[in-house]
């Protein structure tokens, strides 16, 4: 017969083997976040950041468009640099900088892209220039460029207000 263990002594217990849970969450979380660092640092693909915000843009100006025909007031657009603008046109005829719509909300580009307007009514415009959204719904045509180093893209729209988003042919401006 073996040893007797009195009645109130445990017997002294052996390290468990593996992993406890919680060392298993901790190997799991440090995994998900380093695929998302790889999975971000894989996405700044300039062409693709290029591509969103062209077609970010675009949709931006379809909304100024559609919202100046259904209030019946003037909005414009202004784009330079790194950043584009969206205006109301007050009662005294001065241009104010809309702040209380999400979508045209002041909006400063990635480092890396740059957009300017390129024409207004088929004419070169200033640097400075304010598109103008008519209340009417009759507006000119107009293009913008974003470009990003070597790629660029048009953001043109025609006197229907449709929008659209075509890679820049180099040369062309």
């Amino acid at each position: 017969m073996g040893p007797l263990i009195p009645s109130g002594a445990r017997p002294a217990r052996r390290p468990a083997a593996g992993f406890t849970l919680v060392e298993m969450l901790v190997v799991l979380i440090v995994l998900a976040t380093a695929a998302a660092l790889l999975v971000a640092g894989i996405d700044r693909d300039p062409r693709r950041t290029l591509a969103a915000e062209a077609r970010r843009l675009a949709g931006a100006l379809e909304h100024a468009a559609a919202l100046a025909q259904w209030t019946g007031e003037t909005l414009g657009v202004s784009a330079s640099g790194t950043s584009y603008r969206f205006w109301r046109r007050g009662s005294d005829g001065r241009w104010n900088g809309i702040g209380d719509d999400d979508v045209l909300a002041p909006r400063r580009l990635p480092d890396e892209l740059q957009v300017a307007v390129a024409s207004y009514a088929g004419a070169a415009v200033a640097a400075d220039a304010i598109l103008p959204f008519r209340g009417s719904g009759r507006n000119e045509p107009y293009a913008l460029v974003l470009a990003s180093g070597s790629a660029s893209m048009v953001i043109a729209a025609d006197v229907l207000n449709r929008v659209a988003v075509a890679v820049a042919t180099p040369g062309a401006r």
